[in-house]
């Protein structure tokens, strides 16, 4: 398998991204934390500590997938990776993507060169289908980014999960990589 570049170059000077390493948890940690508290991304309820966060960065690691962090001069911006979209070997050329941006950063391109690198990197690994699961109708923006890359919407569940005394629908977002389910995985 190709291994994915360990940075690349955004469109714009300022902004950097490369593969995250233990120093960048405390703010991955912390933005996630803030994202569980208040807002509907993530179905989670109670926030992660440290710890476990750092046992989810190495999960993702250990499977050989993208784990990566913009910095926008110099300062953290956001995070992304991917993870598998479900257990069963049937689905190991799928993965689903997950993005987050620190509030200081949204609309200055961070999300979007997130989640284009994880296109390209989850491209050179072989893998042939993305995932989105984007946590409410109302997270326009997210829908929006993905749609600007390349993602089409394949469903909407209804009343899927429940928080901060709501019922959220779920956008289920779609987008091939490589030549996706046109040929045989050998052909990639």
């Amino acid at each position: 398998m190709p291994t994915p570049a360990s940075e690349s170059a955004a469109p714009q000077a300022d902004l950097r991204i490369r593969a995250a390493v233990v120093a960048d948890l405390p703010a991955i940690t912390a933005l996630y934390a803030q994202e569980v508290r208040d807002h509907v991304a993530t179905y989670e309820y109670d926030e992660p500590d440290a710890a476990e966060m750092a046992r989810r960065w190495q999960a993702v690691v250990a499977q050989g997938y993208p784990y990566l962090v913009a910095e926008r001069n110099g300062v953290f911006a956001g995070y992304a990776y991917v993870s598998s979209y479900r257990t069963r070997e049937g689905y190991r050329w799928t993965v689903e993507d997950t993005v987050y941006v620190h509030p200081d950063h949204v609309g200055r391109g961070v999300g979007r060169a997130l989640l284009q690198r994880l296109i390209d990197d989850c491209t050179a690994l072989g893998l042939r289908q993305m995932v989105a699961v984007v946590g409410d109708v109302t997270n326009l923006a997210s829908i929006a980014l993905h749609e600007k890359l390349g993602f089409r919407t394949v469903g909407v569940f209804q009343g899927l999960g429940r928080k901060h005394g709501r019922w959220l629908d779920t956008v289920q977002m779609q987008r091939a990589l490589g030549k996706g389910n046109e040929s045989a995985v050998e052909d990639a």
